[in-house]
């Protein structure tokens, strides 16, 4: 199997590397991620300016390749021929903080994924609950075996097309998991700021600002399934049809 390894935080991430020495123990790993951070970028496709591939080299010597363009970018271009081997299936991560909810709509985490599924492959997002305002080093240990032993179930059993996995990850050691859950996407709660300021010339310039968000715990969803310390794992899809009002949409009689 041959695993193409991304992510939002930049080539250099610390959660990469442990992503990336996990999933070598799976199948062969090849990493092609931004050469910057991308965090809260969404879902881009560069098409106004030429792409960029440069060679990297990781922490533990290995080689890598970093590009200047979204985590998205960087499994296309992959997907396109960068690479001389065909890619096989995307793990993008690992996220320092949890992507849930509404969250996936920003997560350049997580759209690294959903590019995956529209190129037909096998999207893996994987993400970390990390305290905020964390002080010291961050131990990506529990996340990076979480990610790997997804990918081999994923590579066993195989996902539908146009399907992508969201797993979010306890910040705690492999011994204080409380397992697994499937879970649906929960309710984000954003708080969100604008703050007003002005530069030297006295030009007005903003910042979004604010307290991190937080959610209901509700039963069943993936905030619910993190806060019981469990491993939350949604299923995604590109299809973002709202079917049931589709339905009541379709008896309106538009001029």
């Amino acid at each position: 199997m041959h695993i193409l390894v991304t992510n939002d935080d930049g080539v250099y991430a610390p959660g990469l590397l442990a992503l990336v020495e996990e999933l070598r123990k799976v199948g062969k790993v090849t990493v092609v991620a931004p050469d910057r951070n991308w965090s809260a970028s969404g879902h881009v496709k560069t098409l106004s300016r030429p792409l960029r591939v440069k060679n990297a080299i990781l922490a533990d010597g290995s080689p890598a390749m970093a590009c200047d363009g979204a985590p998205s970018d960087c499994v296309a271009l992959s997907c396109m021929g960068l690479l001389e081997e065909p890619v096989e299936m995307i793990v993008s991560g690992i996220n320092p903080n949890a992507n849930l909810g509404h969250d996936v709509t920003y997560s350049g985490t997580v759209t690294a994924a959903m590019e995956a599924a529209i190129w037909n492959l096998p999207g893996i997002a994987v993400s970390m609950d990390a305290p905020e305002h964390h002080q010291g080093v961050l131990d990506y240990e529990t996340a990076a075996k979480v990610g790997a032993n997804v990918a081999k179930m994923v590579w066993k059993k195989k996902i539908p097309k146009n399907i992508l996995l969201n797993v979010n990850v306890p910040y705690c050691s492999m011994e204080k998991l409380n397992g697994y859950r499937i879970t649906r996407q929960g309710l984000r709660v954003y708080h969100d700021q604008l703050i007003k300021r002005e530069d030297p010339q006295g030009r007005p310039y903003y910042w979004i600002g604010g307290e991190a968000p937080t959610g209901v715990p509700n039963e069943g969803t993936d905030i619910g399934a993190l806060s019981q310390r469990y491993v939350s794992i949604t299923p995604l899809s590109l299809d973002l049809t709202a079917y049931d009002f589709k339905e009541i949409l379709s008896e309106w009689k538009f001029d």
